[in-house]
């Protein structure tokens, strides 16, 4: 597989981003993540550093110009220490596609996201909404040179400490058959450090996915400069969020395999130093083969996402591809995370050790980006064609 995937270039970029993980990210990770504090602007100044905000924008608007793989590879090894900065990467993008803003604001802007400067805040879920997307009810009204936003959303994490949030709303009422078409998505400015005007916000507890807060948001008649929406009618806002989830559900599998990588590696430094009756319970067979089914699945799953990020580099269609990628990896890693914890027995109960860390965070992976039944979904759906009646399905 590495001769095959891993060129030269690729191998110093794993390297490199894995000496930086156990250098910055873990240490970091080990003392805030037990008091749920936030990951440092010290931390992300060095992300910046590193170019990894821009791994896939174009070297021209400040990125490094690289693609899925890279994105992926990097990402798997941050989600090896915390995997909250594995996903905060994520929250830079460009905003060249922002068709109203002059070209200047758009490549500044999109310049300062690819060295973390500009981040945003995703908002598409509400509190009636999370896998249907094409029922977002939260509105958005044309009055003069302004949208109007009112609504609810919920599980926007960042939306505090985000420049902006990038908000998929309703610009006219759905219809029955293609509810979709009437969604658009929209760019709210705000201060890093609080909500918008016009929105009030309150962050909802999590037994994971610390080093950021994740908020529910009541907006009411928050206004936005009309040109502050992404080109593309016709329900264009929907499907963009659709394509942008299939890279989205690469990451998360790279994510995936970063906390299970953690958990076996964490697991076999312990099984050699934990001694039971005058031996190293890595000496014990059910400890053995335990770790062995759990390097087995991580390789396995690793060899699935690098042929799927290698097919989203050739510009493949791979909806199906990333829903299985991204329901194996996850599935695999509570697995595998959880069997790492039993190694470790009541140690891996505490918080004296990441393990509960990598064990919590992974079972968060089957359910953002999509479940594991949405997944499931997508793949049956394209194997089979989609059910004659969808609602008894």
């Amino acid at each position: 597989m590495s001769d095959h995937y891993l060129t030269d270039e690729r191998l110093m970029i794993q390297e490199v981003a894995r000496d930086f993980t156990m250098r910055e990210v873990l240490p970091v990770a080990n003392e805030l993540d037990p008091v749920q504090g936030k990951i440092p602007m010290a931390l992300r100044a060095k992300l910046g550093e590193m170019g990894y905000f821009g791994i896939r924008m174009p070297e021209e608007h400040g990125g490094l110009g690289l693609g899925v793989f890279e994105y992926c590879l990097i990402a798997e090894e941050l989600a090896r220490g915390w995997m909250s900065v594995a996903s905060i990467i994520a929250r830079a993008s460009s905003l060249m596609a922002v068709g109203g803003w002059p070209e200047d604001k758009r490549r500044d802007l999109t310049a300062k996201a690819a060295q973390g400067e500009y981040l945003a805040a995703v908002s598409l879920s509400e509190p009636n909404v999370g896998s249907d997307l094409a029922a977002v009810s939260c509105k958005a009204v044309l009055d003069g040179d302004e949208w109007v936003i009112t609504g609810n959303k919920y599980w926007c994490t960042f939306a505090d400490e985000a420049d902006y949030i990038n908000l998929l709303a309703r610009v006219e009422a759905p219809g029955e058959e293609e509810r979709y078409k009437g969604l658009r998505s929209f760019i709210i400015e705000k201060p890093r450090g609080e909500l918008p005007a016009g929105c009030q916000g309150s962050a909802i507890p999590k037994i994971g996915y610390f080093g950021w807060n994740t908020f529910e948001l009541a907006f009411d008649e928050c206004r936005i400069p009309k040109e502050n929406i992404i080109t593309g009618g016709g329900g264009e806002g929907f499907k963009n969020t659709v394509n942008m989830l299939n890279v989205a559900r690469a990451h998360t599998a790279a994510r995936s395999i970063g906390l299970a990588r953690g958990a076996l590696e964490d697991a076999m430094a312990y099984s050699h130093e934990r001694v039971q009756f005058g031996v190293p319970i890595s000496d014990f067979q059910e400890t053995r083969f335990k770790i062995a089914r759990m390097a087995a699945e991580i390789e396995a799953a690793r060899a699935l996402m690098y042929d799927v990020c290698t097919k989203m580099d050739a510009g493949q269609t791979c909806d199906k591809e990333a829903s299985m990628l991204k329901w194996y990896a996850a599935e695999m890693a509570e697995r595998v995370t959880s069997d790492g914890l039993q190694i470790l027995g009541g140690a891996g109960y505490t918080k004296l050790h990441a393990m509960e860390r990598y064990w919590r965070d992974a079972r968060l992976t089957k359910i953002f980006e999509g479940t594991s039944e949405i997944q499931l979904r997508i793949v049956s759906d394209r194997l089979l064609g989609k059910p004659t009646q969808r609602a008894n399905a």
